[in-house]
């Protein structure tokens, strides 16, 4: 028979000894004292924390969240303003991104409304061409947005359990992807508008992954595309192993530009190759995890903690918690963060990818 200890409830109240049925008695009677007035089990604990994921990151993500959750547009789009102008379907992308890696669906999660409504505002923004834009979408340069947002919705596409939902995500991805195949350069890669003919490293880097994102999904994308914009990387390819802002034109590598390849090159699984290698070698040498007043700080850390992430363990132990703190620091009470010239909404967004890639949620994005 088990014993309670010396001062139970029950010897306390009526000087009964800790033996028998009386033992026995009181045991119950804590176990009743314990369950929910509702005879409902207690609620299961809260799985753990990835590894490097502590409790004040946790709650700067939430912070995050709920500041992009608040600054969303009636219409489900972002239209944060900065410097650089404003991008309705590239910050809607991003966001939405940001969301998706928090385990939200269209459906599921504590930010589903917000995700639904992402979806319908990129969705209803594809064009008869193709294109996913918005008419005040950065001056007229609109490819950018047209990959994170065929990124975004490639990613959800596999999430959606409403079948209608599910064929027009469907249909905009696949005229999404028309409009990338018809508008590379015969270098292979896209510049910031998809009648222009020309190409740049920024632009051609969120087409790869908004194409790599759709067939995981399982959509069809021409190989040959694909093939083409791997090899724009290997023309963009410097001695010193970075990557140039475009193909044929003199002048130094750019460190953000070349952390963006490494993740095309992982992405398609290609972790060997020498230039991956090399590229990623140039970016960890040239990109500083202290913030910095460099340009492009924030793109250049999307995409860095990507390929230090599907590197290897030992590449991500060590840039992580550097990076964490820094987040964490840089992060302002409303819960958002800056983002380079762009806006809060992107450093946010950006912020957040960063600190929910130890979950390990979006396909594009895994180990």
């Amino acid at each position: 028979m088990m014993r309670m200890p010396a001062g139970n409830i029950l010897t306390r109240a009526g000087g009964c000894r800790p033996s028998g049925r009386c033992a026995l008695a009181g045991l119950l009677a804590l176990v009743v004292a314990v369950q929910p007035a509702s005879g409902q089990a207690p609620p299961a604990p809260a799985p753990p924390l990835p590894k490097h994921v502590t409790p004040d990151t946790q709650a700067a993500i939430d912070a995050g969240l709920a500041y992009l959750a608040r600054t969303q547009s009636r219409d489900g789009g972002w239209r944060n303003t900065g410097a650089y102008g404003r991008y309705p379907v590239a910050m809607t992308g991003l966001a939405g991104l940001a969301l998706l890696m928090n385990g939200n669906t269209t459906t599921q999660g504590p930010y589903a409304q917000q995700v639904d409504r992402a979806a319908r505002f990129l969705v209803d923004s594809s064009t008869p061409s193709g294109l996913i834009t918005r008419p005040q979408e950065n001056q007229g340069k609109p490819m950018h947005g047209h990959g994170f947002a065929t990124l975004f919705l490639a990613e959800l596409y596999g999430m959606t359990e409403d079948a209608e939902r599910q064929r027009r995500i469907h249909d905009t991805l696949t005229d999404a992807i028309r409009l990338i195949g018809l508008s590379q350069s015969r270098l292979g890669g896209w510049y910031y508008t998809p009648e222009s003919g020309g190409d740049e490293g920024s632009v051609t880097i969120t087409q790869v992954q908004g194409l790599r994102a759709c067939r995981n999904a399982g959509l069809a994308v021409p190989k040959q595309v694909i093939d083409e914009a791997m090899n724009y990387l290997k023309l963009s390819t410097r001695s010193d192993g970075g990557i140039a802002y475009r193909a044929q034109m003199r002048g130094p590598s750019r460190p953000a530009i070349t952390a963006a390849a490494v993740c095309c090159w992982f992405n398609a699984g290609d972790y060997d190759n020498p230039m991956a290698q090399r590229a990623l070698r140039f970016s960890k040498e040239n990109i500083e995890v202290r913030p910095s007043r460099a340009n492009h700080y924030s793109y250049a850390h999307l995409y860095l903690s990507q390929a230090l992430y599907l590197s290897s363990e030992e590449e991500w132990d060590d840039y992580f918690p550097r990076m964490r703190e820094n987040l964490l620091r840089q992060q302002r009470e409303d819960g958002s963060w800056p983002g380079d010239y762009v806006g809060p909404v992107y450093g946010t967004a950006i912020a957040l990818v960063i600190l929910q890639l130890p979950f390990n949620q979006l396909p594009i994005m895994q180990r």
